[in-house]
């Protein structure tokens, strides 16, 4: 059975063309989804489905760190402040100081980079337990981000899929297939109502107010530039644009069959495109390179139709 046909959103008959195609590239390789890519200065855009809510495994990293930055910024954080990150109590993952054997301690200013470069789930939790969970929603709530909802540490995501598949996160996969087809979560941090979730167009618009310093404080909003532009990720946004004269700074989020990552493309000419893309997949799959091709098509697709 083929995906129903989306929502789409576009500014001309010519970008609706485009968003439609992206749409069929994605069928074909078997991703579903939601995309919102648009020219910050120029405000044109396309798209489709940009408003559903979704789970933003690693995604959340970014508003978490711009928090974190305000926080600096403002003088209420040292980022000298020192963290020991302890490996019987840090969370999992394989990259980062997570994947760290003994203990280290790094200055609070510093764990920002490995929380966006390499997607660092130690660090991004040493900095929710820091300024709290609750306080980068309120934070996000005070700024006006009404489409994004931050809940629950990094952590928990494992522990969910932990708690219904132990620790064959194969069978974790399977079943958070078989729920997204029957429209069930047996794995709560896979719920829109109870995940970390944001919508394509509440990212993009967060990404838009980051570039143009309409959120936070210039001090901080220059700073999560500078380090998304670090990010070592290159297969999904990247993977078709990358060049001399392009530059990508963008975070990527993945868990089980999700596979997003949202960023600014900026060229050399000044054009300058956000873009937010969300997608997963039913394939049975940990890895799917021609999934994250695809997404790296999109966003090549969409820059340059939105280029000035």
């Amino acid at each position: 059975m083929r995906p129903r046909r989306p929502e789409f959103l576009a500014s001309t008959a010519d970008l609706l063309s485009v968003a439609e195609s992206i749409f069929e590239e994605w069928q074909e390789v078997g991703a579903v989804g939601h995309l919102l890519a648009r020219n910050i200065d120029t405000g044109e855009e396309l798209g489709f489905d940009v408003d559903t809510p979704v789970p933003l495994a690693s995604v959340a990293k970014v508003p978490l760190a711009l928090v974190v930055l305000d926080q600096i910024a403002s003088g209420t954080l040292d980022p000298a402040t020192p963290v020991t990150i302890d490996p019987a109590t840090k969370s999992v993952g394989p990259t980062g100081l997570a994947a760290f054997r003994h203990p280290v301690t790094a200055a609070v200013g510093d764990l920002v980079h490995p929380t966006l470069t390499v997607s660092d789930n130690a660090s991004a939790d040493a900095l929710f337990d820091l300024v709290g969970v609750d306080q980068v929603d309120e934070r996000l709530r005070e700024w006006g981000c009404a489409g994004i909802r931050i809940r629950h540490r990094m952590q928990r995501m494992y522990d969910c899929a932990a708690g219904v598949a132990g620790n064959d996160f194969g069978l974790a996969l399977e079943l958070a297939i078989r729920d997204d087809v029957a429209g069930q979560h047996s794995i709560e941090t896979l719920n829109p109502a109870y995940a970390n979730v944001g919508s394509a167009t509440a990212l993009v618009e967060l990404l838009q107010r980051i570039w143009l310093d309409r959120i936070s404080r210039p001090e901080a909003t220059a700073e999560l530039r500078r380090v998304m532009g670090f990010q070592v990720f290159y297969q999904r946004l990247s993977s078709d644009l990358r060049s001399d004269s392009v530059r990508v700074s963008g975070k990527t989020g993945s868990f089980l069959y999700l596979r997003h990552e949202i960023g600014v493309v900026t060229a050399d000419s000044g054009d300058r495109v956000a873009i937010a893309v969300l997608t997963r997949s039913h394939r049975r799959a940990s890895t799917a390179h021609d999934i994250d091709l695809a997404i790296g098509a999109a966003a090549r697709s969409a820059f340059e139709s939105l280029r000035a």
